[in-house]
């Protein structure tokens, strides 16, 4: 399936209370709406410290993630372009965004993402990443392949996938290039609590797993975030 990762800002005057309370009621009800939508989580943010790992932070900074699941990338486009929802939808967007980026994905599961009970119980990191400028996107896509046997490796990780960067909108409903949204992927970890994550990437094996994306890693931009399901 297609995931379409909303990369969202709120307005600078709404306080992060307001903004999130109306993300998850009101504009929560309308886009849940959207046809042949599968599945749809919110991510606010609550954290923006990097925790665990020493890489160099990229220029992004937000609020929330949005994650819509769909059959194909045709249906994506249809819900939020053509549909007779999306009028709607982006009206509701002016009224509480300031900023708002698309990214469509193809995502791999690498450890799968425990039932929702005890999904409910973890702490999930949101890591936004970037190539290094001297790597292609195939090699990037392949190193990134390999890079999940390391974190396969690590213990205390609960849960753990990625989501590869095919598509981008640096403003909503218009096609982006690589160099106005230089994103190559979103990684989502989940974790016990924040002691665990920190002691999963100071072992030897998180060590290992840090050495090797420096080789092919530029940007590591991290986010705690408190995701909930609306669909």
């Amino acid at each position: 399936m297609t995931v379409r990762m909303g990369l969202i800002r709120k307005k600078a005057d709404w306080t992060f209370e307001d903004f999130d309370s109306y993300w998850r009621g009101s504009h929560g009800a309308l886009a849940r709406q959207a046809p042949n939508l599968r599945e749809y989580w919110q991510n606010p943010v609550v954290d923006r410290l990097q925790r665990g790992i020493e890489f160099a932070r990229g220029p992004w900074d937000f609020d929330g993630f949005s994650q819509l699941w769909f059959d194909d990338a045709e249906q994506s486009s249809h819900a939020f372009n053509d549909s007779g929802l999306a009028a709607d939808l982006i009206k509701d967007e002016q009224h509480f965004l300031g900023d708002l980026h698309i990214a469509t994905a193809d995502q791999q599961v690498v450890i799968p993402v425990p039932a929702k009970e005890e999904r409910a119980k973890l702490l999930k990191r949101m890591s936004i990443i970037k190539r290094l400028p001297s790597m292609s996107e195939e090699d990037f896509r392949r190193e990134w392949k390999v890079h999940g046997d390391f974190v396969r490796k690590m213990s205390g990780v609960s849960a753990y996938r990625q989501n590869v960067i095919v598509a981008r909108e640096l403003v909503k409903g218009q096609p982006g290039s690589y160099e106005e949204f230089p994103i190559d992927g979103i990684v989502e970890l989940w974790f016990k609590d924040v002691p665990t994550l920190e002691a999963a990437f100071n072992s030897p094996q998180g060590k290992e797993t840090m050495a090797h994306a420096r080789t092919f890693l530029f940007e590591i931009t991290a986010f705690v975030v408190a995701e909930r399901q609306i669909l």
